[in-house]
């Protein structure tokens, strides 16, 4: 708790930490098996509902706790700790909702049930957004999966991938071309509907936790009112995704971790080569040093813009380079932190029963994650030559 001790402001918060680091110790008990036997983490997603995580962000009017943002990347940093797979996935839930919270870009009254549902189910949810032919959604591209208005209902027909955690999803909000226009909306499908499958297509190296299988969209047939949000709507807020800072918390999580056990290692390591443990060598101390300036530095960006945005709200409109230069910084920064950690701990940290190379293929994947890097100078530099 003590690396924390700077950033936290209130007890609050120091309650909300050790409900994250509680749940962190208990996933990283399970972690390795997960990993090395590629299953979907059910037992850690149980936990997150058994302890009351997935309704942190839940408005306070709806009998939710509404997380501040800085609270919010603080708790993700220490779960990811625990396991990033799994923390990636309820990020999404937990910040899809903060979205939803901040704009109501729906009907109040379907997104009070909604709400309702996480309180009272646990229920979970998601955006599906992605698609093999359009790429990542933040580029642009019109979805593929189209709805079509057939009498007095839609029927939804499409395949998303990267669907994280598809397995308990509850709910998807699924981006949809709205019949023949150049027109986007979102609909809210249940995942209960005849016509929604889940297809085993998450076949990778790093953050196998995350279960991002492809959801399957088969002639579902919706009612006129599941068009939750369409880009005409005008209850949309223009307000950047100041939620996303939940992704460099997670890599920012495996790097503490990287360097956590480095750390360990170095203090215990003492080859007979040696007169005692390698952390007396000048270059190791070099590279803890390395480290520990990396994570200073993410950390304080991390959560500085955090907390700009919660108390200075006037300003938001004007942070979406902040905020996406946050991501930049914090995940590249973390990958860093896992590479140095890697070469204090040597060749033993590329062995299957070594958590270092389970963090390092983790922390990859993080600049992958919208917003990605060239969108974010190219941006910067946009800034500044207008």
């Amino acid at each position: 708790m003590d690396i924390y001790e700077t950033f936290i402001q209130n007890d609050r918060q120091r309650k909300l930490l050790e409900l994250a680091g509680s749940l962190a110790d208990q996933f990283e008990k399970r972690a390795e098996a997960y990993d090395r036997e590629g299953k979907f983490p059910f037992e850690n997603f149980a936990d997150l509902k058994k302890a009351g995580y997935v309704t942190l962000t839940v408005p306070k009017e709806y009998g939710g706790e509404e997380i501040s943002l800085y609270e919010f990347v603080m708790i993700q940093e220490r779960l990811a700790q625990g396991d990033a797979g799994t923390t990636l996935s309820i990020g999404w839930h937990l910040g899809g909702l903060m979205e939803l919270s901040g704009s109501r870009p729906w009907e109040e009254e379907k997104f009070k049930l909604l709400c309702e549902k996480v309180m009272t189910e646990k229920a979970l949810i998601n955006r599906a957004a992605s698609e093999p032919a359009t790429g990542s959604p933040t580029r642009g591209g019109m979805p593929e999966t189209q709805a079509m208005l057939q009498g007095d209902k839609w029927v939804l027909n499409g395949r998303k991938n990267f669907t994280s955690m598809a397995k308990v999803l509850d709910y998807s909000l699924v981006s949809a071309r709205i019949g023949e226009s150049d027109e986007k909306g979102f609909f809210f499908v249940d995942h209960n509907q005849q016509g929604v499958t889940i297809e085993d297509t998450w076949d990778t190296i790093s953050m196998q936790g995350t279960g991002s299988d492809d959801l399957v969209l088969t002639d579902v047939v919706l009612e006129q009112d599941a068009l939750v949000e369409r880009d005409r709507d005008k209850r949309r807020k223009t307000e950047p995704s100041a939620w996303l800072l939940h992704i460099p918390a997670c890599y920012l999580g495996v790097a503490v971790a990287a360097r956590n056990y480095a750390v360990q290692f170095a203090k215990n390591y003492a080859p007979n080569s040696l007169p005692g443990p390698i952390k007396d060598v000048p270059e190791v101390q070099r590279k803890i040093g390395v480290i520990e300036l990396e994570l200073f530095k993410a950390r304080q960006i991390l959560f500085s813009i955090a907390d700009k945005w919660d108390k200075q709200p006037e300003k938001r409109s004007l942070m979406a380079a902040e905020l996406s230069s946050v991501k930049h910084i914090v995940t590249n920064s973390a990958f860093h932190v896992v590479d140095t950690a890697m070469r204090i701990v040597g060749a033993r940290s590329l062995f299957r029963s070594n958590p270092m190379q389970r963090y390092y293929r983790d922390v990859r994947a993080g600049l992958h994650n919208p917003p990605m890097d060239d969108i974010v100078i190219n941006a910067l530099a946009k800034n500044a030559l207008d």
